[in-house]
């Protein structure tokens, strides 16, 4: 009884495991003497053999289906690696560009990045500076690997804002309007919805320099009408990443793309008849108030509102 408690051969007889350490170690059992233990020994090596000889059988099989079965997936992770080296082999700021709602942006030169001058102050309102940088620039962070998942998203954000908020002083360059005159040329920010500017191309203009307080808007330099991009993906941009000053400065350089203020004037009619300036329809219309305020700005207005608070 003891030896068959003793016998690793009865105790592990079902065990897959022990079964391949026999086939490793086939002098093992031949250790234990005992009729009964010899018995067990040869019954685990039938066994064993059984096993071999059933999945000798079956391997043909098993890998005719591995290799049909395994073939869509190998097709599946090429095209994805193909995908993967397409954006790899180009840069960061490139492959900013041309997702799909960032039309706007135009590619900022990385000597402009380098330079820490043109960056003055931008590590105060961008956090995880430093590792924005890198990501922006394609370095290599070290310490990547010690970021948990919610900081590598922050880092992630905070790069979009960084490259946003250089962009918008970038554009202001001679380098940087010249990138932005061939999109200007070919329409890539909108043209003007109103009827009479003819399909102008529009420039894009922020409300604010500071990030996180406007979406971004296009300018017309023929009406001087500002507008929502035709775009929803677009007009979720901040505004600061194009800055208040850009259109207008570009106006100001290049004066000969300064297009002619349209002559035409929309006049509301009723039944053919225009209708009369003094009714609510112009009252409560904004152009009312500008009258209102040039008639205030005339000669003696200040007398009499003088004279009406005494």
């Amino acid at each position: 009884m003891a030896e068959t408690e003793n016998n690793p051969a009865t105790n592990n007889k079902e065990e897959l495991p022990e079964l391949s350490k026999l086939s490793l170690e086939p002098n093992l059992p031949a250790a234990k003497t005992g009729a009964k233990g010899n018995a067990d020994a040869n019954s685990a090596s039938v066994a064993l053999q059984s096993y071999q000889n059933a999945a000798a059988t079956n391997a043909p099989t098993n890998n005719q289906s591995l290799t049909s079965g395994s073939q869509r997936p190998k097709d599946n992770v090429e095209e994805d690696s193909s995908e993967i080296s397409a954006s790899d082999d180009g840069s960061w700021i490139a492959w900013f560009c041309s997702l799909r709602g960032n039309e706007f942006f135009c590619e900022v030169d990385e000597d402009y990045i380098q330079d820490d001058f043109n960056l003055t102050g931008l590590h105060l309102l961008v956090p995880y500076y430093d590792y924005a940088l890198d990501m922006v620039l394609d370095v290599e962070m070290p310490m990547e690997e010690k970021l948990t998942e919610a900081q590598q998203e922050i880092v992630e954000s905070a790069a979009e804002m960084l490259y946003g908020l250089i962009h918008a002083r970038y554009i202001l360059t001679n380098r940087g309007m010249h990138a932005m005159y061939e999109k200007y040329r070919s329409a890539a920010f909108g043209r003007c919805p109103h009827v009479f500017c003819q399909g102008q191309p529009v420039l894009p203009v922020g409300l604010s320099d500071l990030p996180r307080n406007f979406t971004v808007n296009v300018f017309c330099p023929r009406c001087h009408g500002l507008f929502f991009p035709k775009s929803t993906r677009q007009a979720n941009i901040d505004g600061a990443y194009f800055g208040t000053t850009f259109p207008h400065l570009y106006l100001m350089t290049h004066p000969d793309m300064v297009p002619v203020r349209p002559t035409q004037e929309y006049t509301p009619r009723v039944y053919g008849f225009k209708i009369n300036e003094q009714s609510l329809y112009y009252r409560n219309n904004q152009d009312v108030t500008r009258r209102v305020e040039n008639s205030s700005t005339r000669p003696g207005s200040a007398r009499r509102r003088n004279r009406g608070g005494r």
